[in-house]
């Protein structure tokens, strides 16, 4: 029996596509073809979940927004995708079982957001270009894994001087609204730059929120 991922909320699946080029059963739960907050947990034993619940209302990037920010709504997903992981913990095998029923969990959420105010400190924070994509977008992550082994320690390895050159200028520039000038990188790459596999093919926002190729594939790794 090939083991079950789950891959919450999980957009393009590109965090959970090492597991599925592996040969694992991936199983992507996300909108419009399946809901978090409706879904049932399959009978079987699941091995893992991953969990990118949107981040729209936590985000101290949102300044021009067209409605009020509304974290109760926020929160409805991410309490839904911690819900199915509870639930697949609830699984034990015996009354004197010492090990998870799940292998791992972790969910995802932008670090320079509200969401550390309900789920507290993350377990492990990065930035793509400590896994070799050459951009900046802090992100944190929560739940019980193995810590993918980070493979750059300098950011001018994975970046040619033109980014670096650009980064610099936009920094000067524009406020980092309590940030500090990783996320205006990002925000202010060409839109070619962002997954330029995907240019096209999917829009900016989407283009965005894709789980850089060089974590997903540390994360794997550190997680079999």
């Amino acid at each position: 029996m090939k083991k079950i991922i789950l891959d919450l909320c999980g957009g393009t699946a590109s965090w959970s596509l090492p597991y599925k080029e592996a040969g694992y059963d991936v199983r992507n739960i996300t909108l419009p073809e399946h809901d978090v907050r409706t879904y049932e947990l399959p009978k079987e034993p699941i091995y893992g979940i991953l969990a990118a619940p949107p981040c729209t209302m936590f985000s101290f990037a949102r300044t021009n927004a067209k409605t009020p920010r509304d974290l109760a709504s926020g929160m409805d997903l991410v309490y839904a995708c911690l819900n199915l992981i509870w639930q697949a913990q609830f699984r034990l095998d015996s009354d004197q079982q010492k090990y998870s029923p799940l292998k791992f969990w972790a969910l995802e959420n932008p670090y320079y957001a509200m969401t550390r105010w309900f789920l507290g400190k993350p377990a492990f924070v990065f930035d793509p270009w400590e896994f070799g994509d050459a951009y900046k977008k802090r992100t944190a992550i929560w739940g019980h894994f193995n810590d993918p082994v980070k493979s750059v320690s300098d950011i001018k390895s994975v970046m040619s001087g033109e980014q670096i050159e650009r980064h610099k200028t936009n920094s000067q520039k524009l406020p980092t609204l309590g940030r500090d000038d990783e996320m205006v990188k990002f925000d202010y790459m060409k839109s070619k730059d962002i997954h330029p596999e995907h240019y096209g093919k999917f829009d900016r926002k989407t283009r965005r929120a894709i789980t850089p190729r060089g974590f997903a594939q540390a994360f794997y790794k550190a997680n079999l």
